[in-house]
């Protein structure tokens, strides 16, 4: 009983998609028309890109293009901007929670090396915030992303246009907040890691990451992507297909399940309809505040055909409580456990700074439309 309260703990979100998917079953008992409900696409994209991300971080990747850009700063502003803009922009690439997970503890590292430790705080609030936004740039950037752009059949034209004027207010902003504090000489001790693979390895993961890509542009079938990079990981590199997020992809298959049984109630098709149409981007965001965004993003898309108001809400979405977005824990985890004396004031600083960043892109949005 401890082992699975432990499970249900670490695999909230997860546990709860399967608990809806299964109370749904009994006013919708299982049939053939379950498999239509799954958009296998997104599953094997979305495999793909964590499989590939997670070779590319166990080769060291980020980390030694992070140690080539921090080797050139020679201000506490500068080392800040680079500390938060880093997950910003490899976001855009790897997906928020890689960015995260590669540079929070990066950041902690150097800071504390650079006897900046009052800085903590503020540094991980941004980086989370800066990994949250940026990730919204493209579609591969998150997996609500990635489902929302293919559940709809978006053309990347349609989805840079949505989501650009969003990123660059969010870089302003970003920018403006690093600004706030006075900037002082710095001097950045020698950081330079040994690459923890060899250059095959690296080619390989890169040549896997443009066909996935390609996947995503829909240029090559995403089977044909998901075939060929399970082929050569299970050739080349095995240990890492333990890597991926197989809790993630179950979470979708949960939701998938149970949004398809909701759409075949008409009480429910009704209501849903008449909550979300001209509220998309309100109703997603504030859903995401207790749901998350991928399961905010799973959950409506069933009811409305506003896929830009949903992709907008969604991402903003991400703003806000620490589970908004999922990714967000990540950063709360690594403070509690480097530094646990600051918990309280970290989950104060990221409240603050969600709730600012939220409302004023909110605000942005409505006077784009």
């Amino acid at each position: 009983m401890k082992n699975i309260w432990n499970f249900l703990k670490s695999e909230t979100v997860l546990a709860a998609a399967w608990v809806l998917a299964l109370v749904t079953m009994v006013l919708v008992p299982p049939d053939g028309g379950y498999l239509d409900y799954i958009d296998w696409n997104t599953l094997m994209l979305l495999f793909s890109l964590m499989a590939v991300m997670a070779g590319l971080q166990r080769l060291g990747l980020f980390r030694r293009l992070g140690e080539a850009l921090l080797a050139r700063t020679a201000t506490t502003r500068q080392l800040e901007a680079a500390l938060v803009f880093l997950p910003f922009f490899t976001s855009m690439a790897v997906t928020n929670d890689v960015a995260l997970i590669t540079f929070v503890p990066f950041a902690l590292e150097v800071l504390r090396l650079a006897d900046r430790e009052d800085r903590l705080v503020p540094v991980v609030v941004l980086q989370t915030i800066a990994a949250n936004l940026g990730s919204m740039t493209t579609p591969i950037g998150n997996p609500q992303n990635l489902y929302l752009y293919a559940h709809y059949g978006l053309s990347l034209g349609v989805f840079f246009r949505t989501m650009l004027p969003l990123t660059l207010a969010a870089a302003v902003l970003l920018g403006l907040c690093l600004l706030l504090t006075r900037s002082r000489p710095l001097s950045i001790p020698d950081l330079r890691s040994a690459p923890a693979g060899g250059d095959r390895g690296l080619w390989l993961y890169l040549a896997l990451f443009l066909l996935c890509l390609g996947a995503v542009g829909k240029w090559v079938p995403a089977w044909a992507a998901f075939a060929v990079a399970l082929a050569a990981l299970l050739l080349a590199d095995r240990p890492v297909l333990g890597k991926v997020d197989y809790s993630l992809l179950l979470t979708f298959v949960g939701f998938f399940l149970f949004v398809g049984n909701l759409g075949r109630l008409e009480a429910f098709r009704t209501l849903f309809r008449n909550l979300l149409t001209g509220h998309e981007v309100l109703c997603a965001v504030l859903a995401s505040q207790c749901l998350s965004n991928v399961p905010a993003a799973l959950l409506l898309s069933g009811f409305t055909e506003n896929g830009t108001a949903l992709l907008v809400g969604t991402n903003l979405g991400g703003l806000g409580t620490l589970i908004a977005s999922m990714a967000s824990l990540i950063s709360y985890k690594q403070i509690s456990r480097s530094a646990p004396g600051l918990r309280n004031r970290y989950l104060g600083w990221f409240t603050l700074a969600n709730v600012v960043f939220l409302l004023v892109l909110l605000g942005l949005q409505s006077l784009l439309h």
